[in-house]
């Protein structure tokens, strides 16, 4: 406990009030160094409610924070003495504290023998030692947060300069608290932004991001204790059929039903995730043998021998497993996700709960591998590939402001390929960068064909870019080419990118998105908090607009937490003066709450699904204005999402 310190206040000489001063300013200067920072507001009150005994004429000092809906909480003292007397107010439900809390002003209690306003505080408060006190509220505006409460072991009034000093204190605390509230809560909203993003918003369960992060750790595990991996990829026989004869909602029960049962399954240490769909994968490490793993596909078509019951009603249902085994270290990898995909589709052949195993260590099994790369190369040189375009919309009105070029690849055997697969095998086979090229040459040509078409009409084209094309080498000289070959616009052009692009190499991203910036060209950070949510990235890099992904999108109306995120994101944004756009909105509800949170444009199957460059040129050559609305709102009012059958007709 400090030692007493007896003074007498009402008198101070000039030089006294000189230093004090000079005290004052050093600690106000002291204070306001870290406003900014990310010291815990607990270690800075503690100093500061320090620095205030050794600057006014007390023996102690304390902060309490109070609000109408929780009881006051301590938060700093300077000794256990204050500690005492806050929370004896606490305790009584009055004092110093609370009065000068609910009434905006100081509360000067002098003696506390001759004090008679608190019954129930006073004499508790004389029995523990207090003999003087002074409370000041922590004002915000016209409100309040708490108080400043100083105290002292000898009787007398503070003196006027010493009062406004110790108001003046009270109102820097009251700044910081604001400014340090505010800073936990946007890391906290981050926090949820980051785990929601990780995990599918339908079952819970890890979602392919955190899949691919975790078979990264699982490469740095097992360089280190020469441990094997598998990946084990179900997908569920015939789920369409469930969806189109009992409805999306059984399907949505259904998952969930499937990803409880499938996760009594895992080990500790292992992962279930859903990655797309009906589509559930298993990252199993620390394994030494195929063998370990070949016990669980018997298992996992075990757990699909009893039907599902849904909603009263009995479902059965099987699901064909792909297994793709690897060795330690550099063996697991990413790779592991796409062999046991191929395997998945092997099996799939032989027939409903078909299972197949692909060990990547076995030069066989390598060549089999490798059928789908080779396959993508064919697409490539032989113009198999092709695009759509998803229509981007202002949400209040349905005006088309520009769309998504969205890669496609229909597999002769194999049917569509989801993109995320073709730019994995891609930057596995060195294929991104002309790959890359040829996406943003196709979207810019065809958008120049549009506006010459179409003439006056106003619309951007936004197309993805892979961190390894984006970080590539030449990758600035090739947008400055294909700007030049197709007469682009670079003003109407939106590269959209991820986070990984601004973690694998950041001084390069740096340079790289500053010359793409130099061109006029917008950037746009798609799923912004996957996986990192750092929002230094927001601070130091480029960025005009944040994407809102699907998953957030699709809970934004049975979820408050989502909710909240998608707001704490768009007012982050807005206040960083930067566009927000929602992806995957299906329904009006959707979209009217995203109107009402602030969200002003979006995208997805409530307005149009992605469509070929001709329906989309037909649509808009069949309207007279120079504007392209979509419709915002379904003709029937009690219908929430739209049919996919619904034409996509223009506004007139």
């Amino acid at each position: 406990m400090r030692a007493s310190k007896r003074v007498n206040r009402s008198r101070v000489a000039e030089d006294s009030v000189g230093s004090r001063d000079r005290e004052l300013a050093g600690l106000l200067s002291q204070f306001a160094s870290t406003m900014l920072t990310d010291f815990p507001i607990q270690a800075i009150l503690d100093q500061l409610v320090q620095s205030i005994v050794d600057t006014l004429p007390i023996t102690a000092a304390g902060v309490t924070l109070i609000s109408a809906s929780k009881e006051p909480h301590y938060i700093a003292a300077s000794n256990e003495s204050a500690l005492r007397f806050e929370r004896l107010q606490t305790f009584a439900e009055q004092g110093p504290c609370l009065l000068a809390y609910t009434s905006g002003e100081a509360v000067t209690i002098p003696n506390i023998d001759v004090e008679g306003r608190f019954p129930r505080f006073g004499p508790a408060a004389q029995s523990a030692g207090m003999v003087a006190a002074f409370a000041f509220p922590l004002r915000h505006g016209d409100g309040r947060l708490g108080a400043l409460d100083l105290y002292c072991d000898s009787p007398g009034p503070l003196s006027t300069a010493d009062l406004a000093t110790a108001q003046t204190l009270a109102d820097v605390t009251a700044a910081y608290v604001l400014n340090a509230q505010a800073r936990e809560e946007a890391r906290q909203a981050c926090d949820l932004f980051r785990d929601s993003s990780l995990h599918d918003s339908l079952t819970g369960l890890p979602n392919r991001l955190l899949l691919q992060q975790r078979l990264e750790h699982a490469a740095q595990r097992g360089s280190r204790s020469h441990t094997n991996a598998a990946v084990l990829f179900a997908d569920l026989d015939r789920f369409k059929d469930v969806n189109d004869t009992h409805g999306h909602q059984i399907g949505d029960e259904l998952l969930v039903a499937v990803a409880d049962r499938l996760s009594g399954l895992v080990r500790p240490g292992d992962t279930l995730a859903r990655v797309s769909g009906d589509e559930f994968v298993f990252l199993c490490e620390d394994l030494h043998a195929a063998a370990d793993i070949e016990v669980l596909a018997p298992r996992i078509k075990d757990a699909f021998a009893a039907p599902f019951t849904v909603s009263g009603l009995e479902l059965s249902i099987s699901a064909s497993v792909g297994m793709a085994y690897a060795g330690p270290g550099e063996a697991i990898s990413g790779q592991l996700l796409v062999d046991a995909d191929i395997a998945m589709y092997q099996a799939k052949r032989t027939g409903a709960g078909g299972q197949e195993i692909v060990d990547i260590r076995d030069a066989p099994q390598r060549a089999a591998r490798t059928t789908l790369e080779q396959d993508l190369q064919a697409a490539f040189s032989q113009e198999k590939l092709d695009l759509a375009y998803q229509p981007i919309v202002r949400a209040a009105d349905g005006l088309v402001t520009g769309v998504e070029a969205l890669l496609r690849w229909m597999h002769p055997e194999r049917g569509p390929i989801p993109a995320v697969n073709v730019i994995d095998i891609a930057e596995a086979n060195g294929l991104i960068g002309d790959l890359g090229t040829w996406v943003l040459r196709r979207g810019c040509s065809q958008r120049t064909q549009w506006l010459r078409d179409n003439p006056g009409q106003p619309l951007d084209l936004a197309v993805n870019v892979s961190a390894r094309q984006l970080l590539g080498p030449g990758f600035v000289s090739t947008v400055v080419d294909v700007l030049a070959e197709t007469g682009m616009d670079p003003r109407a052009l939106v590269l959209e990118m991820t986070e990984t692009v601004l973690i694998e190499d950041a001084e390069r991203a740096m340079t790289v998105l500053a010359d793409l910036k130099e061109l006029g060209i917008r950037l746009a950070l798609d799923d912004f908090g996957t996986g990192y949510c750092s929002l230094s990235y927001l601070r130091n890099f480029p960025v005009d607009i944040l994407k809102i992904d699907r998953a957030f999108t699709a809970a934004i109306t049975s979820d408050r937490k989502t909710e909240a995120i998608i707001a704490a994101v768009t007012a982050l944004a807005h206040e960083l003066e930067l566009d927000v756009i929602a992806e995957g909105v299906e329904t009006l509800t959707q979209n009217t709450k995203l109107l009402e949170i602030g969200c002003e444009s979006a995208q997805g199957f409530w307005y149009a699904a992605g469509l070929p460059a001709a329906e989309l040129s037909a649509l808009l050559g069949a309207h007279t204005r120079a504007a392209l609305h979509l419709p915002s709102t379904h003709p029937d009012p009690t219908q929430t999402s739209r049919p996919n059958s619904a034409p996509l007709v223009p506004a007139t």
